[in-house]
């Protein structure tokens, strides 16, 4: 077989930082944190494995910077109080075979259910609406202060990302999080120095990347990930969106990946995009995009062959092609990918035959994180895995959190 050469390509990023190859894992929630939040050794295992699996950047599951606020049950937390131990572990197994692994660092602000925050933080007192109503908590409006300490928390987790050994951070701006809130004028609106225009509602955004900055030092990787848009009126449109990466390039981000959506509105997923059934649910976006940034872009949602990701790679419009939920099951997928043009992942969509069932259990959810805990446990990822043995295994590990609404599901 012909090595397929686009996708085998290394990519410099600005600071000097070299990538081995043009793929990269994109964030998946592992739900492998102990009782302290440190990580299990499941961790340790997985990201080996995925790094022995060719993947040129690998970008952990959220992180959160801050203990008292949790996105789901399971979620790692590194701060002053972490075991730094097991993170060395998990950097030196996920940084082999050249990988450069990258903790993405993360505040769920609003989007912390209410079983694990009766009352969570925001810009902003505006609540969740629809089916997520019930399910999560009416969040608080952030004091001054409290903004402040939240920067310090970012620049403080990355501190100690660089000091165990991991190559590079990701702020995760994406998905309706703290840092999505901000940007979004249907969640941020106030009237003081942190919102009510697009250039005050960026304020928390830039001052957390600055921060971060300072700490880490110039040649640190700090990349970023996006929403092209929150597809919804009154949210955060494309045309801000653009704006906002263009202001990041000025910053010094060395890398953007881009997604959209929020948990009210999933279009990582394609849905609200009206994309799920083709490939590059946001190509059209980083296409416009790339016309005005330089900074190196990563799409990620929806690729599953090699000729559509050599077809982006070689048209220009992205730099590297993100993947997730194609690695949850066959995590040695960039070895192939650069060994054969025409490789294709096949991912059937999990279900018991009981569609209330299936969204009860969020099967979307929870059959890929029991791939991946198959894999943080040595084993294959089975990608005809029964859905009921993966309902029963994951309440036999997380109890009645594990048909507790906590997120939607993921790329």
């Amino acid at each position: 077989m012909n090595q397929t050469d686009i996708i085998s390509t290394p990519l410099e990023l600005a600071r000097g930082s070299v990538v081995k190859n043009r793929l990269f894992k994109s964030a998946m929630s592992e739900q492998l944190g102990d009782r302290e939040h440190n990580p299990e050794k499941e961790l340790v295992k997985l990201y080996e494995t995925w790094a022995e699996g060719g993947i040129g950047i690998s970008v952990t599951g959220n992180v959160m910077v801050d203990r008292r606020a949790l996105g789901e049950p399971g979620n790692v937390v590194l701060d002053e109080e972490s075991d730094l131990s097991g993170f060395e572990a998990w950097a030196e197994a996920g940084t082999r075979n050249g990988t450069q692994l990258w903790m993405q660092l993360n505040h769920p602000g609003k989007q912390s259910p209410s079983f694990l925050t009766k009352e969570p933080v925001a810009p902003s007192a505006v609540p969740l609406t629809g089916a997520l109503k019930s399910a999560f908590s009416p969040p608080r409006e952030l004091a001054e202060a409290e903004i402040h300490g939240i920067i310090a928390k970012f620049a403080q987790s990355a501190v100690l990302a660089k000091k165990t050994g991991f190559s590079g951070v990701q702020i995760h701006c994406a998905h309706g999080y703290l840092l999505s809130q901000f940007l979004s004028p249907w969640h941020n609106r106030r009237e003081d120095e942190w919102g009510g225009t697009p250039e005050k509602r960026m304020r928390f955004l830039v001052a957390v990347y600055r921060a971060i900055r300072e700490k880490v030092g110039d040649d640190y990787p700090v990349g970023l990930k996006m929403n092209s848009a929150d597809f919804r009126n009154g949210g955060f449109s494309v045309e801000e969106s653009m704006n906002v990466a263009l202001a990041m390039q000025e910053e010094g981000i060395d890398l953007i990946e881009i997604s959209g959506g929020t948990y009210e509105n999933p279009s990582m997923t394609g849905h609200a995009t009206g994309s799920s059934d083709r490939e590059a649910y946001f190509i059209e976006y980083a296409d416009a995009i790339r016309k005005k940034l330089t900074v190196p872009l990563v799409v990620t949602g929806g690729f599953r062959s090699g000729p559509a990701m050599e077809a982006a790679l070689t048209s220009g419009v992205t730099d590297m092609i993100g993947l997730a939920r194609p690695l949850a099951v066959e995590p040695d997928l960039p070895n192939r990918l650069m060994l054969d043009p025409a490789c294709v992942s096949h991912l059937k969509r999990p279900g018991t035959g009981i569609k209330a069932l299936d969204r009860l259990a969020m099967l979307d959810i929870t059959w890929y994180e029991f791939q991946l805990y198959r894999i943080g446990q040595g084993k294959k990822a089975n990608p005809d895995l029964s859905a009921w043995k993966a309902v029963l295994q994951t309440f036999w590990r997380m109890g009645a959190h594990a048909f507790k609404q906590r997120r939607v599901k993921g790329n």
